[in-house]
């Protein structure tokens, strides 16, 4: 199933800088989701405020899995995070190339 992940980041006030820069694990928690198929596509998000979201195409047996997924996340405890699940669509270019690929051949 694909997901599709609201993230904001908020750090709470008064938080050391020693423990925010600890936390700035991301980019490697993000590479080992990558390597196990789960995160599809991240990208930011402008917000009214000036400030940014992040929003992660994700894949998972569950919505259950997923949340387990991403509270192993660095930053996970100053996240507000919104899970939509994803159900197929049928002018889906994805789907449509899955479907048209002969038997055997491997994408590039």
């Amino acid at each position: 199933m694909e997901f599709l992940v609201d993230f904001e980041i908020n750090v709470p006030e008064r938080t050391p800088a020693a423990e925010v820069k600890d936390r700035q694990a991301e980019a490697a928690a993000a590479a080992k989701l990558q390597n196990e198929e789960h995160l599809v596509r991240v990208g930011k998000r402008p917000l009214p405020t000036g400030e940014t979201s992040v929003l992660g195409l994700y894949c998972a047996g569950s919505e259950t899995e997923l949340e387990g997924l991403l509270s192993g996340l660095p930053l996970y405890e100053w996240m507000k995070v919104t899970i939509t699940a994803l159900k197929p669509h049928p002018n889906d270019p994805a789907a449509a190339q899955a479907t048209s690929a002969p038997a055997g051949a491997s994408r590039s």
